[in-house]
């Protein structure tokens, strides 16, 4: 999921997990060169640590000791700037090293309380970990030993983080970004199910612009630019084009309608990469997929109905009902896995393929109307 909604408000995908495993690694790696022969507690500042702090305590391979105070200072977007809440320790600090690790450090407020808490601790020594810092916005005059990832005065979520307690379990970072604008569709439908018929129904209809990968190909091919020549490369050599140069495609493509207010993707994605592909692509421009709209009709008729147009339109393999079902079957093959993939982010509609024309453009209207 590159956008998502949570309330009231969307976010961008901003930090991935492997990005913050890396940086919970580094972290890691100092605090254990500053605690060799000790025995360190770590404190995690709740709520929004606790993922942090579990993945952390599990890469630190030395002897350790794990608590936890709550302050809370966020409601909302924004930091109030005072502490609403504080369960502190009941263990006996002196003389031991502790380390706090934070989730995120902004404005410092919350580090303030930190170390007026643990001032008169009698502690060997205190330092501080945090997980992400916002160096624009820091205030205070106070030292932060262990920094993981700076970022920007962006209100984020994810792992750990909330808004308004929704976010928590998310694996990668979320960025709060504008409310997406565009319908953006992925169009899918077996051979003969009409699809083409449909997309220029509804291109028409709610002002989309229709990219088919098969005419992006012939485009590109016909006119030698030089995604097209290194496409061609491939196909004469047998193999298929490579996701990357797809991508680039289907890119420029978009790029020539920077006024749209949105796509209907004819034919692509076909995998997996290209869906999160295009997914990242589109979350940079703070836009989304609507939804994936797959017209779901009989194999049986299908094949029927291809028989019965390859009587006159010449293709080949439109008579060869053996061929045919192979297409269905590579068909299959790749929509489940892009029906999984769109599924998972509540984004799929299956949707009766069979019918009059004006009937199943009806059908896919509702849905449409509803993203």
């Amino acid at each position: 999921m590159s956008i998502i909604k949570l309330h009231d408000k969307y976010f961008k995908k901003y930090i991935s997990e492997e990005q913050i495993e890396e940086a919970i690694q580094s972290l890691v790696k100092q605090v254990t060169n500053d605690c060799q022969n000790e025995t360190p507690i770590f404190i995690g500042i709740l709520n929004g640590c606790f993922m942090f702090v579990a993945d952390f305590v599990r890469k630190y391979n030395g002897n350790c000791e794990v608590s936890f105070v709550k302050l809370a200072s966020y409601e909302g977007t924004n930091s109030t700037g005072k502490i609403k809440q504080l369960v502190g320790l009941n263990q006996n600090l002196e003389g031991r090293t502790v380390v706090i690790l934070e989730d995120i450090i902004d404005t410092g407020n919350t580090l303030q309380e930190i170390y007026d808490i643990f001032r008169n601790k009698k502690l060997k020594q205190l330092k501080v970990a945090t997980l992400f810092f916002k160096p624009d916005v820091f205030k205070k005059e106070l030292p932060i030993n262990y920094i993981g990832l700076p970022i920007p005065d962006k209100f984020i979520v994810g792992y750990g983080l909330d808004y308004d307690n929704l976010g928590r379990n998310l694996a990668d970072i979320y960025q709060l970004t504008k409310k997406p604008t565009m319908k953006n569709i992925v169009l899918f439908g077996p051979p003969g199910a009409g699809k083409g018929t449909q997309a220029t129904i509804l291109k028409e209809k709610y002002e989309l612009v229709h990219i088919s990968t098969g005419d992006v190909f012939r485009y590109n091919i016909k006119n030698e630019t030089e995604l097209g020549i290194l496409a061609k490369s491939y196909m004469d050599d047998g193999d298929l084009v490579p996701d990357n140069v797809t991508i680039e495609m289907l890119k420029s493509e978009v790029e020539k309608h920077p006024e749209a207010k949105g796509f209907i993707f004819d034919g692509f994605p076909r995998t997996e990469s290209q869906a999160k592909a295009l997914d990242e692509f589109l979350s940079d421009k703070g836009e989304s997929i609507s939804g994936m709209v797959a017209l779901e009709v009989p194999e049986d008729l299908l094949v029927q109905r291809i028989l019965g147009r390859g009587k006159t339109s010449g293709r080949s393999d439109d008579t060869d009902e053996t061929k045919i079902r192979h297409r269905f079957q590579e068909y299959h093959n790749k929509t489940a896995i892009l029906k999984d993939y769109y599924q998972a982010q509540n984004k799929y509609f299956g949707i009766n393929g069979v019918g009059e024309i004006n009937e199943i453009t009806n059908r896919l209207s509702n849905v449409l109307d509803t993203l």
